[in-house]
């Protein structure tokens, strides 16, 4: 179960996420840098739509039929985008649409970590799911550039519809629902937002975005204008992709150590703005370190992801799991799709080092927004 969630997960990202290192194929297609940014962040944008949708869909419907009808359905859009040629315009809408019915492992994917392991083995599964979005954009940055030299645009999409196609199919066919129910849950069935311990974990989870986003998108910008290779410093930031899923796996792991995800969150996020601090400082210092501490910075930003998703997928139990993942999952991505612009813009205005400092402190901000322990994670299974 959890490697077929991984895979649901893992493919969705693929193309939501991987787009970007087709941008030259579709400059070479005649489409302005402009046009083509639209057209790589409509999956993203698309995602926003329908996240929270899909999350009801599953809680209602089952995780089986919701991961695999948004699958398929997604790649036959890109399928059909594929082998259709469509305008710059109707090419966007039509991977907005992917992106939209993609959406759907997002929510039930988690679900299903969230009923078939118990919960003091819930952390390193969740940072497992949560590994799938670097491994997918490792995968896209791997393997598409390859395809769509050797057979253009529409080769890349039919690849992309045909990944989304066969872990449709692979869904169908095997995934079983996990028993509903979660008496665990310190929501006990009921309406988890009228508890504010999950709207401060939404909170604390869109601070933490910032520094993550930040780094992920300036860092090879960054070190190309320190006058590293720009292929070496592709190279790097992918190898900084696996490492920062090892990383998830071990902040899993630690977790479920400590039978809790809300004190690791808050420990890590001390960890994670001091570090950018101190990359600042050295960066605006032109410190020989600093490229070392702004990469750093990043792995520890991206390091601790699964930790608010599991607390929120306990805190709802299996009755809330699927809606209160797809809320978490649209409030991280509007802050993730506004980051960008905005610390662009800081950045041109003031310089890396202000850039980066002002991104450090939204995590010690999170610091004081996550909520206090609630119930503890049991440590001891329940009896059966």
């Amino acid at each position: 179960m959890l490697a077929l969630g991984m895979a649901a997960q893992g493919a969705s990202c693929v193309f939501m996420y991987g787009l970007p290192v087709l941008i030259p194929v579709l400059r070479g297609e005649g489409l302005t840098l402009a046009q083509a940014g639209m057209v790589v962040g409509a999956p993203s944008a698309g995602m926003l739509f329908t996240l929270v949708l899909w999350g009801w869909y599953a809680d209602r419907r089952g995780e089986r039929v919701t991961m695999s009808l948004g699958q398929g359905l997604a790649g036959v859009v890109l399928a059909v985008a594929a082998f259709t040629s469509p305008s710059v315009p109707v090419l966007g809408l039509m991977l907005g649409l992917a992106g939209a019915l993609g959406s759907s492992a997002n929510s039930a994917s988690g679900k299903v970590v969230l009923g078939w392991f118990p919960a003091e083995k819930r952390g390193v599964a969740m940072a497992f799911r949560q590994a799938a979005q670097p491994v997918g954009i490792a995968v896209a940055a791997l393997a598409l550039p390859g395809v769509a030299a050797a057979y253009g645009l529409r080769g890349a999409l039919a690849v992309l519809a045909g990944i989304c196609i066969v872990t449709s199919l692979l869904v169908a066919a095997l995934v079983v629902d996990p028993p509903r129910g979660e008496p665990g849950a310190v929501a006990d069935g009921g309406n988890p937002y009228r508890l504010a311990q999950l709207w401060r974990i939404h909170g604390a989870a869109m601070l933490l975005v910032v520094p993550q986003f930040t780094t992920a998108a300036f860092t090879f910008d960054f070190l190309v204008g320190r006058g590293w290779d720009p292929g070496a410093a592709g190279r790097l930031l992918a190898g900084v992709q696996i490492f920062g899923a090892l990383c998830r796996l071990a902040c899993g792991r630690w977790s479920d150590a400590v039978g809790s995800r809300l004190r690791p969150m808050r420990q890590l996020a001390i960890v994670n703005g001091l570090t950018g601090l101190t990359a600042a400082a050295a960066i605006g210092w032109s410190h020989r370190l600093g490229p070392g501490l702004l990469i750093a910075a990043l792995i520890v930003a991206m390091a601790g992801n699964g930790f608010a998703f599991t607390a929120v997928a306990e805190l709802a139990g299996s009755a809330w799991a699927g809606r209160a993942l797809g809320v978490h999952n649209m409030v991280q991505n509007m802050v993730g799709a506004a980051t960008p612009a905005v610390f662009g813009a800081i950045i041109a205005g003031a310089g890396y080092a202000p850039g980066f400092a002002v991104a450090a402190v939204f995590a010690l901000i999170a610091v004081f927004v996550t909520p206090p322990e609630g119930r503890r994670v049991r440590t001891q299974p329940a009896p059966a």
